[in-house]
């Protein structure tokens, strides 16, 4: 598998994790000191990925068990060395959000780093 395969199955993971409201499949997602950051109409948010897991896994049912349709697209990625940087349109909870996904490879694995949010709609 090359990186680039790898990175998609990265961000398969992250959505899966939210269509799933799976914790743990957040933290298989995300490196442990990761941060998940952007605007909501309320203003910034900040959350760690402990915090980003409860509240994925406080979505229940989940979107899957609600049948909700899929919407998942890799817009751009851009690969550096151990390092990449992929831009993911996604449907979560009644939004289109468009995320920043930064990811770093450590002992093989690709995680994200830190995730920036932008709500399209």
């Amino acid at each position: 598998m090359d990186v680039k395969e790898k990175i998609e199955q990265g961000v398969q993971l992250y959505f899966d994790s939210m269509y799933e409201s799976d914790p743990a499949k957040v933290r298989e997602a995300f490196y442990p000191n990761a941060m998940i950051t952007g605007y909501l109409e309320t203003g910034l948010a900040e959350m760690t990925v402990d915090q980003f897991a409860k509240f994925v896994e406080s979505q229940q049912p989940s979107p899957k068990e609600n049948g909700e349709e899929i919407l998942l697209e890799i817009v751009s990625m851009d690969i550096a060395g151990s390092t990449a940087s992929v831009r993911v349109r996604d449907g979560y909870i009644g939004h289109v959000f468009l995320d920043t996904l930064s990811f770093l490879e450590t002992n093989g694995e690709w995680k994200i780093y830190n995730k920036l949010f932008h709500v399209e709609s």
